[in-house]
Parts: C-alpha cells; sequence; structure tokens
C-alpha cells in the first residue's frame, strides 16, 4: 500500500487521470490524500469532482479556497466570476451529491503514521496542532449545521480579521479560521495575515514573511502537506514543510508526493 499526497485539482480531470496512471494506482491497495481546490479555473470541473467523488472510499480530501466558492455559490452567496469553471457542477443532475459531500470534507487531515497533517493553504505558524485541530473542528461543525453554514456562507468573504485573537466570536471568528486554513501565504511577526499578495515567496510585502518561515513557528516536529501557493513550484526549503501545488491550472504540472518515500511524481498539465 501506497499513500500519495497531491496538490491542487483545479478541474484538470486529464492531468489527474494521467497522474494516477503514472503512480499505478490502486484502489485496492493505494490511498490519495487531496489538498483541496478540487475545482474552477481548469476545464473540466465538473468531471475532476465526479471523479474524486468516485473514490472517496480511497480518497482523503481538504476544503480549499475554490472548494467553498463553489459551495458558496450553491446556496446562493456569490456570483460566479468570469474564470470561473463551476457553472457545469451547478447545473448537473448529480449536484446534490456531489455537493454534499464536499461540504461535509475537513479543512484539517491528519496522517499519525506519517507525522503528517494537511490543510489547503498550511498550519497557521503560531498554532499548536491541538488548536489548529479545535478551530478546524469549529468550522467542520458550522458546515455541518444547516442554519449556520447559511450564516457562514453569506458571511465567508473578507480579509478582516487580519489575525487570530481568542475573543473571537461567530462569523468573525469563522472567517479568520477559513483565512488561516485555506487563503495564508504571507504572515507577519504577530501572525496575521496579508492576503492581497499572491507572489514569489522571495518577494514578501513589507513586514511580511512565508508562513513557513516564521521564526516562532510552533509545529517544527509535524510533517505539513499543503497545496494553494503555485507560486512555490513544490519547494519551501524548509524541511517538512511540504507544498503540493505545482500550477498545474497555470501549465504547470500536477504533483503526487509518495509519503513513504518522499519521490515525488508529475504529470505534465500543458
Amino acid at each position: 500500500m501506497s499513500t500519495y499526497a497531491i496538490g491542487d485539482l483545479q478541474g484538470c480531470l486529464a492531468p489527474f487521470d494521467a497522474l494516477l496512471d503514472e503512480i499505478n494506482f490502486n484502489p485496492d491497495r493505494d490511498r490519495l490524500l487531496l489538498a483541496g481546490d478540487l475545482v474552477n479555473r481548469g476545464p473540466d470541473s465538473l468531471g475532476a469532482l465526479r471523479r474524486v467523488y468516485q473514490l472517496r472510499d480511497n480518497v482523503r480530501v481538504v476544503l480549499g479556497n475554490h472548494d467553498l466558492h463553489l459551495l458558496a455559490a450553491s446556496h446562493g452567496h456569490a456570483g460566479l466570476k468570469s474564470k470561473d469553471t463551476l457553472q457545469p457542477i451547478l447545473d448537473a443532475p448529480d449536484r446534490d451529491d456531489l455537493l454534499g459531500w464536499l461540504q461535509s470534507r475537513p479543512l484539517l487531515v491528519e496522517v499519525p503514521e506519517f507525522q503528517a497533517v494537511m490543510t489547503h493553504a498550511g498550519l497557521p505558524p503560531l498554532w499548536r496542532l491541538d488548536e489548529a485541530r479545535a478551530r478546524a473542528l469549529e468550522v467542520e461543525t458550522v458546515l455541518a449545521s444547516p442554519d449556520k453554514a447559511e450564516a457562514f456562507f453569506a458571511n465567508m468573504y473578507g480579509n478582516s480579521p487580519a489575525g487570530w485573537h481568542d475573543g473571537l466570536e461567530g462569523t468573525d471568528r469563522w472567517r479568520v479560521i477559513t483565512n488561516y486554513f485555506t487563503r495564508m501565504r504571507f504572515v507577519n511577526d504577530a501572525g496575521e495575515l496579508d492576503l492581497g499578495s499572491k507572489g514569489e515567496p522571495d518577494q514578501p510585502p513589507p513586514g511580511f514573511m512565508p508562513w513557513f518561515e516564521h521564526p516562532q513557528r510552533r509545529e517544527r516536529d509535524v510533517r505539513v502537506l499543503f497545496g494553494h501557493w503555485a507560486a512555490l513550484e513544490g519547494r519551501t526549503g524548509t524541511a517538512g514543510v511540504e507544498a503540493l501545488d505545482t500550477g498545474c491550472v497555470w501549465g504547470g504540472c500536477l504533483t503526487a508526493l509518495r509519503l513513504e518515500d518522499g519521490r515525488r511524481f508529475q504529470c505534465a498539465c500543458h
């Protein structure tokens, strides 16, 4: 049995199928960990979501910001943008099964046999793992409640609060937790987020740094698996922090990391 962690699919079904062939994926033997953003911007978001749903007994998935955007749109709390490729999902006859399953996915997955944790954007540097686990569960519980989920999606978008404090309540609290797990790239010394910058990790906004370079990062003995940041091109320069998004939807590659030996497999996505 092998365990493969794979970066952002973003609606790129053909490269995903090719990568599964490359690793000789066997659902009777192997497991997949998908780092979120299953959909959007790529040519076949519906096909990609259906394929993952078909493999759901062998796949663990965390929610990414594009997955949450799809769910917000399905609840009537977001309009689609010109570059979105989500309408076929919203029109699909099996949309309720697909979206119901997607909404029940977690923000954080632990893989204890590899001392690993996976989220879409990373592990907030000033949070201990037990804190991250508890805060992810807060939002997952909200998404499982019909009434609270509506309030969540109605108030999900926004860049504030910029950072965490224990006194946060309600939709502000849910929003900042979600932003840390699904949108984080750069943080400052206080752990606050800059959500307006998406560029190269060596060109951070003044006063900010990549989250994994924070000098007081709490969890250095946990292997962190994450996607979201295509500009990293799969490299962080930080031991135990594994970037999986290699920009398939932007013409790069789709990457699978085999956790047993650290070998990376890639499939070109042009």
